[in-house]
Order: C-alpha cells, then structure tokens, then sequence
C-alpha cells in the first residue's frame, strides 16, 4: 500500500468513519483498510502530520464515491435520528503541540447561505438534522483533505491546513478540499433535500494563508460518573482567521475566494480558474504588509 494511500485511510478513519465505509470509498479491501488503521496504532497526530502535508490529496479522495456516502447519510438523517460522531481528538492532539508559538496555517471558512430562509421552512427538529448532517459531510471532507477543524459557529466550520515547512501543497488541498465540499453540497446533500420539497443549500468559503499563533485558553471541566474530567480549550489567534471569515462573507453563492498568499503559490491550472474580486474601498479595506497595500482577492467564477 502506497504512504498516499494509507494517510488518507488515517485520515478518514479519525473523521468518523467506520472501516467498511472506508473500504468502499477508496475501493480496496477491509483488510488493507484494517491493516492500515493498526498499523498507526500508537502514532502521534504530530508524526502523521508532515506525511500528510506531503501528499496531493486530491488523486486519492473519490468524490463520486463521497457523494453516494453523502446522500445515504443524509437521507438516514432525515428519516431516522443522526449521529454525529466526528472528534476534535486529533485537532487538540495537534493544537497541544504547537501551544504559545507561532505556525503557518492556510485557514478555510466555510458557512451556509440563506441559513435564515431555511429555518424560518423548517420545523426545528428538522432544520437541526440537515444542519448537523452538513457540518458532518463538510467535516469529513476537511479531514479527507487534510486538514482539521478547529471549530463550529452556529452554521459555518472553521478549519486549517498545517504549512510549517512549504505552503504549495496545503493550499492545493484546501483549494480541492473546497470544490470538493461545494460538489458534495450541490450533488450529495441537495438532491435529498428535493425529495423532502426542503430550500437547497449553498455554501461560500474563504481561504486565506498567514501566520497564527496557538493559545490555551483554559480547562473545559466535564463531570463524568461523578468524576470531574479537565480537558484543555485551544484556539487560534490571528489575522489570518479574521480575514478568511470575513473574505467569506464576500463571496457569491457556491464561490471560494482566496487571498492573494494563497494565489501566489498555486500552480497556473487552478491559478486560471480565479479572477480578481472587484470590491470597493468601503467593503474590503484590509491592508497587508504582503501587499503593501489594499490585499487583493480572488473568486472562481
């Protein structure tokens, strides 16, 4: 089994999915797929990490292959009770490591459009489901590609690629890992949808490249079995976060905008498919020293 092929075994394993799933999504057998998931037994999220940032992702994801498990968990969401089981296990296990320094990390927003109007259709039972069945597929996809989630806010992920030592290739896999999540809305989660008559669902994300820095905030304090369970709260702080979150809400339905760190260090195939956002001064006014002037941006069509 090639290195390629395993980290994304890994990787889809610590989003959630069960090994049967997995098999069948990269078309090899249970056992290569078992074989796998032991094989890492033991192994940090800090040894995995460089491996994973060493890989173009997008030659081993099957889409075709994501969007059938797409619609097969949403439908289930829908007729029966869901379950939720992706893990910030990993997420913290890498947050530890980088506590109080300063790392590169290619940060993706990604929120729903039209949220109000779906929730004002919907009963609340129902509005939940299709929520938590999208935070689910846009999770896994993040992790397929890569990358990690940071957080949840209210209908929009927050997640990040690690870029330590070479930006090209998490920008790639955050670039791939965004057209792919926008296909599994467009083609996974919206076809069900039509078959309940429920509003269809679009998505706008904002990608962006910079310097971060890894803060413990405190102790989330959980009481189990009457016992009380100390699990430490990371976050990122950064301009880098505030201006993807805010490029995000830039963006036309079913859009990705990127910053200009972020084009510059693609290659000309996916650098051709983004063309300069026209913003006025009142709109976008962030200044950046990388620019050494308004920072530019860049949507697909």
């Amino acid at each position: 089994m090639v290195e390629s092929q395993q980290t994304t075994i890994i990787n889809l394993h610590n989003s959630g999915l069960p090994p049967e799933t997995i098999a069948l999504q990269l078309d090899i057998s249970l056992a290569e797929v078992n074989k796998a998931i032991a094989a890492a037994e033991g192994k940090s999220a800090m040894e995995a990490s460089p491996s994973l940032a060493s890989f173009y992702l997008d030659a081993v994801v099957d889409l075709d292959q994501a969007i059938k498990m797409a619609q097969q968990r949403v439908w289930k969401a829908l007729k029966v009770e869901n379950r939720f089981d992706i893990s910030r296990e990993e997420t913290d296990e890498v947050l530890a490591k980088l506590v109080k320094s300063k790392v590169m990390l290619v940060i993706l927003h990604i929120d729903l459009v039209g949220s109000t109007r779906i929730s004002s259709t919907l009963p609340a039972d129902r509005l939940a489901a299709i929520i938590q069945a999208f935070t689910q597929e846009m999770s896994i996809m993040i992790t397929a590609y890569g990358g990690y989630v940071l957080k949840y806010v209210g209908d929009a992920i927050l997640a990040f690629f690690l870029a330590r030592d070479d930006a090209y290739l998490p920008c790639i896999n955050a670039v791939n890992c965004a057209r792919s999540m926008i296909k599994i809305v467009r083609e996974g989660i919206n076809p069900i949808l039509n078959q309940y008559d429920y509003p269809e669902m679009n998505v706008r994300v904002g990608i962006d490249l910079g310097e971060n820095v890894v803060v413990q905030y405190g102790w989330d304090i959980f009481n189990i079995a009457g016992k009380k369970l100390k699990m430490p709260h990371y976050d990122i702080l950064g301009y880098t976060i505030n201006i993807a979150t805010k490029m995000t809400a830039l963006a036309k339905p079913d859009q990705i905008v990127v910053g200009q760190m972020v084009l510059d260090v693609l290659d000309h195939r996916q650098k051709a498919t983004f063309h300069p956002l026209q913003v006025s001064h009142e709109v976008w006014n962030y200044v950046s020293d990388y620019s050494r002037g308004i920072y530019p941006l860049y949507g697909t069509a």
